[in-house]
């Protein structure tokens, strides 16, 4: 069985100025990510604007990536639509181009009963031999994956683990360890509570953070993971005032606000998504101030 684990950077899609794929920040940004000593990259996702990207662009930043990586950390390609046929065609795409995985997420706008889940689901792993990571992720999509139905979906031979952001650590996260068996993936998909995660046995995180401090996220799985549990504690209360900052506005436009403010690319947001606030940049400023990233 593949081993996702570790820190994965939910990668920005970067635009140029006349709104198209900025591929040249692209790799600089990956580079940056594997430097840092992430394990894994995750393009097309929520944070790499999946949702308005086309086709061609969306197969584009998969294989851009891939081309970047060359093997030295996972890739995990975002897949997921509202549609089973759309989403069962990408995971195939994806698997041409050469992924490691594909993370799926549930089904938006829809809103599906968890047996619509279940089929959807165990059609798309049916479509192809690439591992899957569910993505559970409800303030976006609406509905909640259930424990009991990741449950039946760990069944599969080809989902291998789930990224949860649900922010119910008790009555989702403990339950799908509890009900799951030891070698199905937790991954936190909410970076305020990668540490509660681990400790609850998640095996890493799928990280918006890391787009901006990669090394500090990658340090602080690296102290748990090897029982340094002090560190980690510390670690964790430095990220906090990052992690809150990075969603004061729809992600990702916090996080390409602060990128753009670095140098390390445009700040652009695909409509309907617009950039953030003044008063919440203000706010931002003052945050980086504190990490010595301005």
């Amino acid at each position: 069985m593949l081993k996702i684990y570790g820190v994965n950077t939910a990668i920005v899609t970067p635009f140029a100025k006349d709104d198209t794929i900025d591929e040249a920040a692209l790799q600089q940004l990956i580079e940056r990510q594997i430097s840092a000593g992430v394990a894994g990259i995750v393009p097309v996702g929520t944070t790499g604007e999946s949702a308005t990207l086309t086709y061609e662009e969306h197969y584009r930043v998969i294989e851009l990536t891939i081309q970047t990586v060359r093997g030295r950390v996972k890739v995990i390609a975002g897949v997921g639509s509202n549609s089973t046929a759309e989403t069962c065609a990408n995971i195939r795409r994806a698997q041409e181009l050469g992924a490691d995985a594909a993370l799926v997420i549930t089904p938006y706008y829809n809103r599906p009963t968890q047996e619509g889940l279940y089929q959807h689901f165990i059609r798309v792993a049916d479509s192809s031999d690439l591992p899957i990571i569910l993505y559970n992720v409800p303030t976006r999509t609406g509905v909640n994956l259930e424990p009991q139905t990741v449950y039946r979906l760990s069944q599969h031979k080809n989902i291998i683990g789930i990224k949860e952001a649900s922010g119910q650590l008790i009555g989702q996260v403990c339950e799908i360890i509890h009900l799951c068996d030891p070698k199905f993936i937790v991954l936190s998909g909410d970076d305020a509570s990668n540490f509660l995660i681990y400790a609850l046995g998640g095996k890493g995180c799928i990280s918006v953070t890391s787009n901006v401090v990669p090394d500090r996220v990658a340090a602080l799985w690296k102290a748990y993971s090897e029982g340094n549990l002090p560190f980690a504690e510390k670690l964790n209360l430095e990220l906090y005032p990052l992690n809150r900052i990075l969603f004061c506005e729809t992600n990702p436009a916090p996080v390409k606000a602060v990128l753009g403010r670095m140098g390390l690319m445009h700040e652009r947001c695909r409509l309907p998504l617009s950039m953030i606030s003044q008063s919440n940049r203000s706010k931002i400023l003052s945050v980086l101030g504190t990490y010595n990233l301005i």
